[in-house]
């Protein structure tokens, strides 16, 4: 397995507006597309990459956003503890399968949707979510 570069880190809010109005407005990121996700967000874009998504709590119904990055803090966290997790795009998918195994770590897969990525999510002996992602085709 090889780690390529940094892909983006998460944060998951109660407030996406707010949370994107202060990385567009104040920092300078641009509001871009987003896979069609089962829990609202926004994907923004720095030099045309994706490094920041906003994960929105819906307090109606959480069952996307369960489904897919598993329970988080419920309420709307704060600090660091808003912090999603953090994604690498890597090589050799099969390869980090069998190191991941051999080294007992637990791990979930997901494809994104339109993307070709699919994914690997752990965490760190911290409870960091650390995402895996990997380009198919």
């Amino acid at each position: 397995m090889a780690l390529t570069r940094l892909d983006h880190f998460s944060i998951r809010t109660a407030d996406v507006e707010k949370t994107r109005d202060f990385f567009v407005m104040v920092l300078g990121l641009t509001d871009g597309e987003r896979p069609p996700f089962n829990f609202p967000g926004a994907w923004l874009y720095c030099a045309g990459k994706p490094v920041v998504h906003i994960i929105g709590i819906d307090p109606n119904d959480k069952s996307g956003l369960v489904d897919y990055l598993g329970d988080g803090d419920e309420e709307a966290p704060t600090g660091s503890g808003a912090v999603d997790h953090l994604a690498f795009m890597a090589e050799d998918l099969n390869a980090t399968r069998a190191l991941l195994e051999q080294a007992g770590v637990a791990t979930r897969e997901r494809e994104v949707p339109l993307l070709g990525l699919r994914q690997i999510f752990m965490e760190d002996p911290n409870g960091v979510t650390i995402e895996l992602n990997f380009p198919l085709g």
